[in-house]
């Protein structure tokens, strides 16, 4: 049956038919009949952060926080994976196309990352990061830039060392040399440690002596003349400094694992090492938790002041990441000035942000201040890698006390030759 309408329902009808075409359009997300809207889908990404396990928790804070700040933006899935910042240069190298999106590196690993391509350049509020640490003409700024460009995230400025001491058994006027230092300790039946395994160390023995080591431009060699024999203070002088040291009741040679326990056990009292284990050194030492500059050491008859590596560790955005706009929105929150706080905060690593670095948490503690103080005979860290297994075999050697009886000189041709060749040879 074909039911007839007049023209007025007709019209009414029309317009009732045309409401309902709209409303099952926009049940279907059909732009039409009106302003409706479709709500972009979140889109999801996935990043891998590699950082050392101190690091993990603070990277996972971080990202977390990042991902709310964000959250109609953008979905991140993400993993975080252990590596060492001493050792990350190595593992993105041996295959750059899959190293993390985001990894933390000890500075004098930059040149090879670089020269390398292994870094994004990072172009998301460049003049902003180095301005937040002091601006262009500063040391860092020239550590993470090349041609005018940034290339990492500053992250740390603690990277160097200094002297740990108990004060319930020393007086100030005690640390003014290392041979007062551990004649406090002798005379406690306690230990001065420091790790003359680890070339990064014994430097400040070889360089308060005048003695040189640089890297080249090129980033792959370095120059250095420890073992010269026509400077005022000869490497073999140096060599045999040491050797008197190590060959102290009061001195042992303790890696950073061994160190922190010495100290929780009672049997070190005062020790060389860096910003990152003071929080374990105060929670164990308590109100007697101190810390100076590197003092004195006996050379040749003289009081030479022992020197320090300054540097610093950065943030590289990996040039193979898929994903370069959100890493490097992340890597720069990691590394921004409240970050910075609280990684001082978590693991004792001095902000190189300035802001953070004069907050009033920063400013109290007593490791930061000795850092400051040793500033004045530290310099950038610049080696390259062949430095560090040949002057740590030589260490290994002095802290044995040369049980072997082999002659100095030789020991630092040999020492020299190896930490010189190229990273090819």
């Amino acid at each position: 049956m074909i039911k007839i309408y007049p023209a007025a329902i007709k019209k009414r009808l029309k317009k009732m038919m045309s409401v309902v075409v709209c409303a099952s359009l926009l049940s279907v997300g059909i732009t039409g009949c009106g302003k409706s809207e479709k709500k972009e889908e979140i889109p999801t990404i996935q990043l891998s952060l590699w950082g050392d396990e101190r690091s993990v928790p603070l990277l996972e804070n971080a990202v977390s926080e990042f991902q709310e700040l964000h959250a109609d933006e953008v979905k991140i899935e993400y993993t975080i994976s252990l590596e060492g910042e001493d050792t990350c240069k190595d593992t993105v190298l041996a295959d750059p196309e899959h190293a993390a999106d985001i990894y933390a590196f000890a500075d004098d690993q930059f040149n090879e990352l670089y020269k390398a391509g292994a870094l994004l350049e990072i172009t998301e509020d460049a003049d902003k990061i180095i301005e937040a640490v002091g601006g262009s003409d500063t040391v860092i700024a020239d550590v993470v830039t090349r041609d005018g460009k940034l290339y990492a995230y500053p992250m740390t400025a603690g990277n160097g060392y200094f002297l740990y001491y108990n004060k319930a058994y020393y007086e100030e006027a005690d640390l003014e040399t290392l041979d007062k230092v551990i004649d406090v300790a002798e005379a406690n039946d306690k230990m001065f440690t420091m790790d003359f395994a680890n070339g990064w160390y014994i430097y400040s023995f070889f360089k308060g002596a005048g003695l040189e080591l640089s890297c080249s431009e090129d980033g792959l060699t370095n120059y250095c003349n420890w073992n010269a024999t026509d400077t005022e203070y000869t490497g073999v002088e140096v060599a045999q400094a040491m050797l008197d040291i190590a060959g102290r009741t009061g001195f042992i040679s303790l890696g950073d694992d061994d160190f922190v326990k010495g100290v929780q056990d009672g049997v070190i009292i005062a020790g060389v090492n860096g910003a990152w284990n003071a929080g374990k050194i105060e929670a164990a030492w308590g109100d007697d938790y101190g810390a100076v500059k590197l003092p004195t050491y006996t050379l040749d008859k003289n009081q030479v002041q022992m020197y320090s590596f300054a540097g610093y560790k950065l943030i590289g955005v990996s040039a193979y990441t898929k994903y370069p706009e959100w890493s490097m929105k992340l890597a720069e929150y990691i590394t921004n000035e409240e970050n910075q706080i609280k990684r001082f905060e978590e693991i004792g690593e001095c902000p190189v942000n300035v802001k953070a670095a004069e907050s009033d948490e920063v400013m109290k503690a007593p490791a930061i201040a000795a850092f400051a103080e040793q500033a004045e005979y530290s310099d950038v860290q610049r080696v390259a890698s062949p430095f560090w297994d040949a002057a740590g075999k030589f260490g290994i050697t002095i802290a044995g006390q040369n049980s072997g009886n082999r002659d100095l000189q030789e020991l630092l041709d040999e020492m020299v030759e190896a930490a010189t060749k190229t990273v090819e040879e």
